[in-house]
């Protein structure tokens, strides 16, 4: 069953290393790694898990990371709110134009390499 509050959330959020946002070409679409290896973009409208993903998963991973904040009212692409791990994700199956990122959040972390989620998003 789908939960309500989730399903009608506007915003969602996606995070990523600064270095493939800015591979972007300007007035392109993002496509994440995801997309051809997957078929969707994985995406959350709870920006708390993305810390709890992104310390299980990419705590290893170098450079700096984003956290973008996507209007689903500007994705072209399908969206199919989808479950796993007892949550509700906005898949988004296909790329996403730059119009529909309506703010780019740093994702800090601290220098054991785990992330924080910023304080505008707990």
């Amino acid at each position: 069953m789908v939960d309500g509050a989730v399903a009608q959330a506007q915003i969602v959020y996606h995070m990523l290393s600064k270095a493939a946002w800015e591979a972007v070409a300007a007035g392109g679409d993002y496509q994440a790694a995801t997309l051809a290896n997957e078929g969707f973009v994985h995406c959350t409208a709870e920006p708390w898990l993305l810390e709890q993903v992104a310390n299980r998963f990419y705590r290893a991973e170098a450079g700096e990371w984003l956290i973008l904040h996507i209007d689903l009212h500007q994705v072209a692409a399908p969206v199919r709110w989808e479950e796993a791990d007892a949550h509700l994700f906005p898949h988004i199956y296909g790329p996403i134009a730059q119009q529909a990122v309506v703010q780019i959040t740093p994702f800090p972390r601290h220098e054991d390499g785990t992330y924080s989620l910023p304080e505008a998003l707990r």
